[in-house]
């Protein structure tokens, strides 16, 4: 349904519809436990798939040249969102451990990066809870806001698939939004997006030397804090490297790729609805208002300087 829904509604896309009619079905249902199974492999496995089926359309040359060329605009807001966590959580009180996760959510790739770096600096359950719950909303408001506001500014395919894949905090949100905008800005925002992902190795091998350096009690800090770095990169970037091949040497006909284009929005419509299943809303009201500004202080921190850093680098 939110995938016919998308067809008639172009602008607003299926993958919006999806989220929304997760969300409702969730709060209907209140997260049914035998929905949850279906939920998790929708918004993980599906999503993952959907991104390779994209690989299949493009080229190895386009994914260098977009992931070197995003570089500027990617580092400097993953900087901002990283310092901003920091004094913005001063500011308005919110822990060092979650502010932290909220920073990297917001900078890197979300629920992934959260996850990640959990295991580095041992967050309490309720700081990884509200973090996700955090990222969460802002996700949900990227989907939905962001390819109209990209539309009322005239943005080109390029400028908005730069803008959700440095912007936007999460992959399933990064895909959703623009595969809404086109096909074209879809595939910019995947490589950018994949491109930024792999940040998160650096930063948490940063994360495990701080946390030795205040504990003293390591002698050996990266071997024993910091998770290998294969654990930490999302193994479907690899099948998505490989699909690019695929497509660069010949193996995919070019008249496959319209219908590869719709089945991947067809995928990742269902992802979107699995993830809006996964809605916690308990979550987010326990976590309060402080988490909530916080994350909202970063998600206009990124996606203004995100537009800001194109221009100057005219990217």
């Amino acid at each position: 349904m939110s995938f016919a829904l998308g067809q008639l509604v172009p602008v607003f896309g299926g993958p919006a519809f999806g989220i929304v009619f997760g969300m409702v079905l969730s709060l209907v249902t209140r997260a049914q436990p035998i929905m949850r199974p279906g939920a998790r492999i929708a918004s993980h496995q599906l999503l993952q798939l959907s991104v390779v089926v994209l690989g299949f359309q493009l080229s190895l040359h386009d994914v260098v040249r977009t992931g070197v060329g995003s570089l500027p605009v990617m580092l400097g807001t993953l900087g901002l969102a990283l310092l901003g966590a920091q004094l913005f959580g001063k500011l308005l009180r919110v822990n060092g451990d979650l502010r932290t996760l909220i920073g990297v959510g917001t900078g890197v790739c979300g629920a992934s990066a959260i996850g990640a770096v959990t295991r580095v600096i041992g967050a309490a359950e309720t700081e990884v809870a509200y973090s996700l719950s955090t990222i969460f909303a802002f996700n949900v408001l990227a989907v939905l806001l962001y390819p109209l506001l990209g539309h009322a500014m005239g943005m080109s395919q390029h400028t908005f698939g730069l803008w959700g894949g440095t912007a936007i905090n999460d992959t399933s949100s990064v895909v959703a939004a623009t595969a809404t905008y086109g096909a074209a800005a879809s595939s910019y925002g995947v490589i950018v997006k994949l491109t930024r992902a792999l940040t998160i190795v650096p930063i948490c091998a940063w994360l495990a030397v701080r946390e030795a350096r205040r504990s003293r009690t390591c002698p050996d800090p990266l071997g024993a804090q910091m998770p290998r770095w294969w654990q930490l990169v999302p193994w479907f970037i690899g099948y998505f490297l490989l699909a690019t091949v695929a497509n660069t040497v010949g193996l995919v006909p070019a008249g496959w790729h319209h219908d590869l284009s719709r089945i991947a929005t067809f995928l990742i419509t269902v992802a979107l609805v699995g993830v809006g299943l996964s809605a916690r809303f308990g979550e987010m009201r326990r976590s309060g208002l402080r988490p909530l500004a916080l994350g909202g202080a970063l998600w206009l921190t990124v996606g203004g300087s995100s537009l800001a850093l194109q221009a100057i680098f005219h990217s």
